[in-house]
């Protein structure tokens, strides 16, 4: 079984609270719980893990180098935009890195449309909701395992 860790950053723990006209009324919780399920249909374990202090983000991070896990599906909120630091960290891995966010971020604010992330992201996914975090698992999956598992 693969093993992927999912990480949400600064101020996704408010999802269902925060801006509903951008990012629905799904909370955390309940996207953790879809990842979860979906990764038990694709013989996938998911670990989640939310912070909002940066250190603890790239700690994880760090983490993820030695303790198994496969891929990496990372939202990480505004610290898409700056965070050299996660961005150092994430490059370390050796492993699949994929990139999601809620909101379309190329239709939103021109700060937004900039991610420090997607040079050691292997893609992104913007725009679909929580579609968003299930396709990124989805494809996280399919690059650990390669495509030619696609088939079942």
């Amino acid at each position: 079984m693969k093993k992927v860790l999912v990480l949400h950053g600064i101020n996704l723990n408010m999802f269902g609270k925060r801006d509903p006209g951008q990012y629905g009324t799904i909370t955390l919780d309940e996207i953790d719980r879809r990842l979860a399920k979906l990764g038990d249909e694709l013989r996938a374990a998911v670990e989640c893990f939310q912070t909002n202090h940066e250190g603890e983000m790239v700690e994880r991070i760090h983490q993820a180098h030695g303790d198994g896990t496969d891929a990496v599906v990372i939202n990480a909120g505004a610290w898409t935009h700056y965070s050299y630091g996660i961005m150092d960290a994430l490059g370390i891995l050796t492993i699949p890195v994929v990139e999601v966010h809620m909101s379309h971020v190329h239709a939103r604010e021109a700060f937004r449309r900039t991610s420090v992330v997607a040079p050691v992201a292997r893609g992104q996914i913007s725009g679909f909701g929580v579609q968003s975090y299930l396709l990124g698992l989805r494809a996280a999956v399919e690059l650990v395992q390669g495509p030619e598992s696609a088939d079942g």
